[in-house]
């Protein structure tokens, strides 16, 4: 049956849907190229310790920066319980530099752990300080210019306002009583009366 209709357009894909299984393809490619260019040089046994010597730092790393993810959780949560018993509002926890990027930390150990040479590299180059505190200051201008360049509307320009009004992120749930509204319950068919500021 024909109803005149156009028919639904397909979505079109992003660039990172048509690029991403791309670059990862060249990279498992260049990466088992270069295992065995190693291999042929050194020896399996060479190539062998070097993927096992990744994968036991690689576990290291991230169980370390889990341990410090989770030290800052704890200390956070004591820093807000103490504030609450004592009646003032709790302090944004100090934050320095590098050791802020756990994220960036646990990302490196992950690449040391994938088998290969160029994903250890990479993984050997954020466990330096400066690299990981760059790449984050990179990554915090870059989500405040996506921010920035949302439509009003979205769920970026929603979160850009939600922290504008309340910088420390936190939402308090209540009720509006008015006092000088009449008590008693509303008839159906009787229109609400105006909420004022």
């Amino acid at each position: 049956m024909t109803t005149g209709a156009p028919p639904p357009l397909a979505p079109k894909r992003s660039r990172a849907r048509t690029f991403l299984p791309l670059g990862l393809a060249a990279w498992l490619v260049l990466e088992i190229w270069l295992l065995t260019v190693v291999a042929d040089a050194a020896g399996g046994l060479t190539v062998f310790l070097l993927l096992v010597g990744g994968i036991v730092l690689g576990a290291a790393v991230m169980k370390r920066a889990g341990r410090r993810a989770f030290r800052n959780l704890t200390s956070t949560f004591q820093q807000a319980q103490a504030a609450a018993q004592a009646g003032t509002m709790p302090t944004a926890p100090e934050r320095t530099g590098a050791e802020d990027r756990n994220g960036f930390l646990m990302l490196g150990g992950l690449l040391l752990m994938i088998p290969g040479l160029i994903s250890d590299a990479l993984g050997l180059l954020l466990l330096v300080p400066p690299v990981r505190s760059l790449l984050g200051r990179y990554a915090d201008r870059a989500a405040e210019r996506r921010m920035a360049a949302a439509p009003p509307g979205s769920l970026q320009d929603a979160f850009q306002q939600a922290r504008i009004h309340r910088p420390d992120g936190k939402v308090v749930q209540g009720e509006v009583i008015r006092e000088d509204a009449a008590q008693g319950p509303r008839r159906a068919d009787e229109p609400r009366p105006p909420l004022l500021p």
